[in-house]
């Protein structure tokens, strides 16, 4: 077994390692989700953690971890007695991205099920999470199906296994601890609000607190055990100091002068339900643990809400996370100080910010999330000059670059969907072959039996009762009759932008009408779980303004700051987007693409520009790309260009007003269907 980092010896990242340091104190906290640019030591300090824990007693044998004081009377491996058990250390157990249902449930041998009743169950990661830590990396990337199951044992503190009538549920309490790049996509509502706390980590910028990291690292790579050992005595000095707050945690008083701070500021900031009331009344508590007093003050409370409450204030992908301190202060300041501290001057007289212990470093001061927000905008060539006059206006709108429009509010979008049926990554878009969804056949299983077709199974090993010596009334079935059950439910898929950018969108009313639309496609991609690109044309070129990614407020961001003017080559945006789909192709060749179009359809740039544009558009035609053009066209003389590129594309058009899902000008179920009808 390798030898974990200390966390003692981690450099800064105070707000990190008081988050976990608290979940530590009081797992009913709810554990904390850790959100950072990657390299920030966020896995680094939730491997430490394991090591601070507490033993945790435990029923010989019992592989789910059953308390000897009070066993779980439902236990697979009991029923156990009460009595004396052993003591070993808090296990950490880590939930892969890429893990199988069966992985993380546990797998119920079906076959014996069936023909010899018997429940013979192989425990998963929950069975061995049980009171410990759970810890799953890159959890914004987990697919759909296992996040429902954690959202369900993680509110039941039980995970049940069910195939086919026969089920197995055990105890699952565990503290979840997940880190997350946002880069890299968010989570799903339901999965942010399970996380009692959330912590934002950055890399310091002080020089002299980055030396003593890369200093410290590489003298933890050259030696592990040595290393450890020069921080053996801090280690465990904080070890007791956890085992006292868990300790004194029991005679907390939470007066009602901190109670009504606590829901007070829960609702000055319109959290959502009452679960934020009851982690911050829970941090707060262990707050004043952690410090040594039996009364909750201000500033624990106040440390609470920083802690608590700016993941769960998030309404979409694109509001920026964070709590406004100076409101919170009035909040606080309105409802009254907490309860006094008695004896400011005892131990742990701090306060609420009372911090784990500090290796001397500067505090890392506060960075933004993510790096989309301070992305520049792209590069621009020189513009032509001699542009198209826009439509019903009379004046220039292409003779050089415009500032950047805002987006008008974004609405909820009609269904654009890939025909056909995929087998890509689990979302909520398009028809894919699933492990979930409705079942529509079977077939004889690939493999290990994870969804057993009954009927189909039974009619596989009727046939062969007699030959098989069958007397009793039970069913003889062998390997060969089981069936697999097929199930049809939805697929993510990759939905790219190209948009317009060019003079002839330029008019600020117009260009803000398309931002606005486009980031109502991308909230719609957000939802059904797609990974979502841009690309943009103007002047003279194409360029890639956000490579594939799943962090659509990313793309937003890029969105934001597009700048407008110059000409229209349509041509360069579809061969552009045509190179993206051909590399992502053989990255990920099971998610399907959706490519969409905003534009006005008119294309310019050269003599060619027309034909070009044709051209490139029968590329994506001829390998089958799902297509659809968001008609831009204003104006009371409309040309019809995009409907025109519509159907080169073998696609559909919709305009601006049939995307919204509440117009009855259009409907949208199949971004194919109107070319079918027509041809």
């Amino acid at each position: 077994m390798s030898t974990p980092y200390p966390f003692t010896a981690l450099v800064g990242q105070d707000d990190l390692r008081l988050g976990l340091l608290l979940n530590a104190v009081s797992p009913a906290v709810g554990g904390v989700l850790v959100r950072g640019e990657k390299g920030t030591a966020k896995s680094t300090a939730v491997r430490a953690l394991a090591a601070l824990m507490p033993d945790v007693p435990v029923v010989p044998g019992c592989r789910f971890s059953c308390d000897p004081a009070s066993p779980d009377p439902t236990c697979p491996d009991g029923p156990h007695e009460a009595g004396d058990g052993v003591s070993r250390g808090a296990r950490m157990v880590e939930l892969p991205v890429g893990a199988s249902e069966d992985r993380l449930v546990g797998a119920l041998d079906i076959e014996r099920a069936l023909a010899e009743g018997v429940k013979a169950f192989e425990p998963g990661l929950l069975a061995a999470a049980n009171r410990g830590i759970l810890y799953v990396d890159e959890v914004n990337l987990l697919h759909d199906h296992l996040v429902d199951v954690l959202l369900d044992a993680a509110a039941m503190g039980a995970s049940y296994v069910e195939r086919e009538g026969v089920s197995v549920r055990h105890a699952a309490r565990f503290l979840l601890v997940g880190t997350m790049n946002p880069e890299e996509g968010e989570l799903r509502p339901q999965l942010l609000d399970r996380f009692g706390l959330t912590v934002e980590v950055a890399a310091s910028r002080d020089t002299d607190q980055r030396v003593e990291v890369v200093r410290r690292r590489l003298a933890y790579d050259a030696d592990p055990a040595g290393f450890a050992a020069e921080w053996a005595a801090e280690e465990g000095a904080l070890r007791e100091r956890i085992a006292a707050a868990r300790a004194l945690l029991p005679e907390v008083r939470l007066g009602d002068g901190a109670l009504r701070q606590i829901a007070a500021t829960c609702a000055a900031f319109e959290v959502d339900g009452m679960r934020a009331d009851i982690v911050m009344a829970r941090t707060a508590t262990a707050l004043a643990a952690w410090a040594g007093r039996t009364d909750v003050l201000a500033e624990d409370v106040r440390q609470a809400a920083l802690l608590a409450l700016p993941h769960r204030r998030r309404r979409n992908p694109f509001d920026a996370p964070g709590l406004d301190e100076d409101k919170l202060d009035d909040t606080l300041e309105q409802n009254g100080g907490g309860d006094e501290d008695p004896d400011p001057d005892g131990p742990g007289g701090g306060g609420g910010g009372d911090r784990p212990p500090h290796d001397g470093g500067p505090d890392t001061p506060p960075q933004s999330e993510g790096e989309a927000a301070d992305t520049p905008a792209p590069s621009v060539p020189e513009q032509d000059r001699g542009q198209e006059q826009e439509q019903g206006r009379g004046r220039p709108s292409g003779g050089g670059e415009q500032r950047p429009v805002g987006a008008t509010e974004p609405f909820r979008t009609r269904m654009l969907s890939v025909p056909g049926l995929g087998e890509g990554a689990a979302g909520r878009r398009s028809r894919a072959r699933t492990e979930h969804g409705r079942t529509t056949g079977s077939r004889q299983p690939r493999g290990a039996l994870t969804k057993l077709h009954l009927a189909a199974t039974v009619q596989a090993a009727a046939p062969h009762q007699r030959a098989r010596g069958r007397s009793g009334p039970g069913l003889v079935v062998r390997r060969d009759d089981l069936r697999q059950a097929t199930r049809e439910g939805r697929e993510g898929n990759l939905v790219l932008f190209v948009v317009d950018a060019s003079g002839s969108m330029a008019a600020r009313q117009r260009m803000g009408a398309v931002k606005g639309a486009v980031l109502s496609l991308l909230l719609d991609a957000y939802q059904r779980r797609d990974k979502v690109g841009l690309v943009t044309f103007r002047g003279r070129e194409a360029e890639v303004a956000l490579p594939p990614t799943s962090s659509v407020d990313a793309a937003a961001a890029r969105l934001e700051l597009l700048p407008t003017g110059g000409r229209t080559p349509v041509a360069a945006g579809l061969l552009k987007a045509h190179e993206v789909l051909r590399v992502e192709r053989l990255r990920d060749p099971s998610r399907r693409p959706l490519l969409v179009v905003v534009t006005d359809g008119r294309a310019t740039g050269g003599p060619d520009a027309v034909a070009l544009a044709a051209r490139a558009a029968r590329l994506h035609e001829a390998q089958g790309i799902a297509s659809v053009v968001v008609d831009c066209e204003s104006g009371p003389v409309r040309l019809g260009l995009a409907g025109v590129l519509a159907r080169e594309l073998g696609g559909s058009a919709v305009t601006l007003d049939e995307l919204r899902a509440d117009s009855i000008a259009g409907l949208v179920k199949d971004v194919q269907e109107t070319n079918r009808r027509a041809a």
